[in-house]
C-alpha cells in the first residue's frame, strides 16, 4: 500500500475468531388461515382447508327479490304464524320492560324468560310454544342455548303432571254426532244453505277424522262422490307440510241416511250449484239472508279453521252435547270421537286420520286405552270367579 492510497474506514465490531453469530432470518409471510375445528375429518391425502378455499362473496350473493321475500312471509301456516307472532310479541314486550335485547337475545335472557313463564303458571306445552317461537325468529346460528331452559321445562312438566289432569277435547261419538246433525234442519229457504253446509261438514269431517284446517282448505274439485262413499284428496295437512297430498275414503252409511256423508255432501254440492258455484272452496261463509257471496281478505272464499270450530261448537250447543265435566264439544271432538270408536272396534285409526305411521299419539290416546278396556286382565279374573261360583 502506498502513502497516496486512500483507505476506507468503516464501523466494525471486533469478535473472537471462534465466536459465530447467526444472521437474522426474516419471519415467513403468514399463510392462509386453516379452517378446521375439533369436528374436522381429514382423509390421508386431503389437504388442510384454508380461508383461501372459501368463495369470494359479494352483496349480490345475499340479496333476495321482493317477490321472494313475500313468499317467505306467506310461507308459515296461518295458525302457526298467529300463535308464534303472539308469543314473540309478549317476549319483546317483556324484554323492553327489563331493558334486555330481544333479538338476538342472550341465553341468559332466554332462560330468564322461561323462568318468567313458569312463574306465570303457564302450561308446559304453552311454554314450549314460546320457546320455539323465540328461537325460530332468530337468524340461523344466533339462537340462544336451550340446555338450561329445557331443564326448567322438564321440571315444570313433572310438577304440572302431579297437580293437574290433562284436559282433552270431548269426543263426539256417533250418538252426539246424530244429535248435532239433527239440528241442521231448515225451517225456511233462508236457513237451507247453512243447514246443508253444516250437516255436510259434520258428517264428512267425522268420517275423515278431519282436522279443522283440513276442512277449511278443501276444494270442490278434491271430492269424488260415489254411491259407496266419498273420496277426498287432502292436499296438505299437519303431517304433510310438503303438500304431497293424501286420499281418504269416507264410506257411505246406508243404515243411517241422516248421518250418511254421501247424502249430506251431495245435498251441499247441489246447494252450491244453485248459487252457480261448481269449483273452489267447499265450505263457505253464508250470510244471515242465506246467500253465499264472494269474499275479500287473505283467505278469500275459504272459511278459516276458527270458523270451522265455531260451526261445530254452535251445533254442539244447540244439541246440548257436552263432556261429563260440562265442557262444550269442539272441532277436535270430530276427530277424537271416530278415532275412539275405530280403536274400540279393534281397528287402527292412523291412516283414516292421516297421522304419521306408528304415531305415538294414536297408540297412547286411542289404541292402548281401547285395548285396556277390552283386554283388561281383571276381566279374566272375574270370569274365573263366575265359573267357580257356577260350579258350586
Amino acid at each position: 500500500m502506498t502513502d497516496s492510497a486512500e483507505v476506507g474506514v468503516v464501523d466494525a465490531e471486533l469478535v473472537d475468531e471462534e465466536e459465530t453469530r447467526p444472521l437474522p432470518v426474516p419471519a415467513p409471510a403468514p399463510g392462509p388461515r386453516a379452517l378446521v375445528d375439533r369436528h374436522t375429518l381429514l382423509r390421508p391425502a386431503a389437504p388442510v382447508p384454508t380461508a383461501e378455499d372459501l368463495p369470494a362473496y359479494t352483496e349480490a350473493d345475499f340479496r333476495i327479490s321482493q317477490e321472494t321475500a313475500d313468499l317467505i312471509d306467506q310461507a308459515p301456516p296461518a295458525n302457526t304464524s298467529r300463535t308464534y307472532g303472539s308469543a314473540l310479541g309478549q317476549f319483546e314486550a317483556w324484554c323492553a320492560e327489563r331493558g334486555r335485547v330481544p333479538m338476538p337475545c342472550t341465553t341468559a335472557t332466554f332462560v330468564e324468560y322461561v323462568g318468567h313463564l313458569v312463574q306465570r303458571d303457564m302450561a308446559p306445552s304453552s311454554i314450549q310454544v314460546h320457546m320455539s317461537a323465540i328461537r325460530s325468529a332468530h337468524p340461523d346460528g344466533q339462537q340462544p342455548g336451550t340446555k338450561e331452559a329445557r331443564q326448567i321445562l322438564r321440571k315444570r312438566a313433572r310438577e304440572w303432571a302431579r297437580c293437574r289432569t290433562p284436559r282433552k277435547a270431548p269426543p263426539i261419538r256417533t250418538p252426539a254426532l246424530a244429535a248435532m246433525v239433527a239440528t241442521c234442519t231448515a225451517a225456511s229457504d233462508r236457513e237451507r244453505p247453512k243447514a246443508a253446509r253444516d250437516a255436510a261438514l259434520l258428517t264428512l269431517g267425522w268420517g275423515m277424522l278431519a282436522r279443522r284446517s283440513e276442512l277449511a282448505n278443501l276444494l270442490i274439485e278434491q271430492l269424488l262422490v260415489e254411491d259407496d262413499g266419498v273420496t277426498v284428496l287432502v292436499a296438505f295437512s299437519k303431517t304433510d307440510q310438503t303438500a304431497k297430498g293424501e286420499q281418504t275414503f269416507v264410506p257411505a252409511d246406508p243404515d243411517e241416511p241422516a248421518l250418511c256423508p254421501v247424502t249430506r255432501t251431495r245435498a251441499w254440492l247441489e246447494e252450491l250449484r244453485r248459487h252457480n258455484i261448481t269449483s273452489g272452496p267447499l265450505f263457505r261463509q253464508i250470510t244471515r239472508g242465506g246467500s253465499i257471496r264472494p269474499r275479500s281478505g287473505p283467505r278469500g272464499d275459504f272459511l278459516s279453521p276458527d270458523a270451522i270450530g265455531d260451526i261445530v261448537k254452535s251445533r254442539a250447543r244447540l244439541a246440548g252435547v257436552k263432556a261429563p265435566d260440562g265442557r262444550t264439544a269442539t272441532a277436535h271432538g270430530v276427530r277424537r270421537g271416530p278415532a275412539q270408536e275405530i280403536s274400540e272396534a279393534g281397528g287402527d285409526p292412523t291412516a283414516q286420520g292421516r297421522w304419521k305411521p306408528g304415531s305415538p299419539t294414536v297408540r297412547k290416546h286411542y289404541i292402548e286405552p281401547a285395548r285396556g278396556k277390552v283386554n283388561n286382565p281383571l276381566h279374566a279374573v272375574r270370569a274365573k270367579a263366575r265359573e267357580k261360583a257356577a260350579d258350586v
